[in-house]
């Protein structure tokens, strides 16, 4: 018996080392077990926060813009991008020519509606004024724009060689080729066309532009019917009035002006009788 207490109490030290080593090897485990669903959570989580929802798109990447998007050069006459006027009309046949300019009838490619395109040779515009002219006129025709009795202007545009201006077709042309094609006129008639023109010359005046290049070639009818509305035409040597303009400038205006009633009287085959 004693062997068998003295082997029982041997035995129990030794039994409760190895369950404190079993406990200790236990909660090693454990705490091993933890700290790896720790760290597996905290991946999870980083997993989590770091990857994008299913519905957000990919990331878009902006590629340089082309040759082709670029802006043009500006023009030096309209100081602004050339364009090319061919892009959105179709040059025809010549209408008639200017001192400096020639026009064509064009066609708008999508619509197919028709206009007239005067076409200004920038080699012609020699000097610093001639440029001037022309970019005022552009700034006029906008200025004068929606007056039934004037040509509506629809764009300008400029290229390396030329200044395009596309403007309302008036197919009935010119009012002394009309004048004299018709060969007489009377004196009613005359009068009523007279006055068509002083008022068109009221209508720019009151709006501060002066003409200065009054004759029958300036006035173009819209059709060839006989009671055709007549438009003012060419200001390109026009100008906004302004305080302090020269006398020199105001008698040019009235001899144009006076030039102009004449060769209307003598194209009307009128006798003019001075007392």
């Amino acid at each position: 018996m004693g062997n068998c207490c003295s082997g029982n109490a041997a035995d129990g030290p030794a039994d409760s080392d190895a369950a404190d080593d079993k406990g200790e090897t236990n909660h090693q485990n454990s705490m091993r077990s933890d700290s790896n669903n720790k760290n597996n959570g905290e991946d999870n989580a980083g997993a989590t926060a770091t990857t994008p929802p299913a519905s957000a798109p990919p990331p878009t990447v902006t590629s340089p813009p082309s040759k082709s998007s670029k802006p043009g050069a500006m023009g030096p006459v309209l100081e602004r991008p050339m364009e090319d006027v061919r892009a959105t009309y179709t040059i025809g046949k010549e209408l008639g020519r200017g001192q400096f300019g020639v026009t064509h009838l064009c066609t708008d490619k999508v619509t197919g509606e028709q206009f007239a395109c005067k076409t200004i040779a920038k080699r012609k515009l020699v000097s610093k004024e001639d440029i001037e002219d022309v970019r005022r006129e552009v700034q006029i025709l906008h200025h004068l724009s929606g007056q039934p009795n004037i040509v509506e202007l629809k764009g300008a545009y400029e290229d390396k060689q030329s200044v395009h201006l596309v403007m309302e077709l008036c197919a009935g042309g010119e009012l002394f080729d009309r004048i004299i094609a018709k060969g007489h006129y009377t004196e009613r008639a005359a009068a009523s066309l007279l006055r068509t023109i002083v008022q068109i010359v009221h209508t720019f005046h009151s709006m501060g532009v002066i003409h200065r290049d009054l004759k029958p070639e300036n006035f173009l009818l819209l059709s060839k019917d006989e009671n055709a509305p007549l438009k003012a035409t060419d200001f390109g040597l026009s100008v906004f009035f302004k305080e302090g303009l020269s006398f020199l400038l105001f008698l040019q205006l009235f001899l144009h002006f006076r030039i102009l009633i004449l060769r209307t009287y003598l194209c009307f085959n009128i006798r003019i009788f001075f007392l």
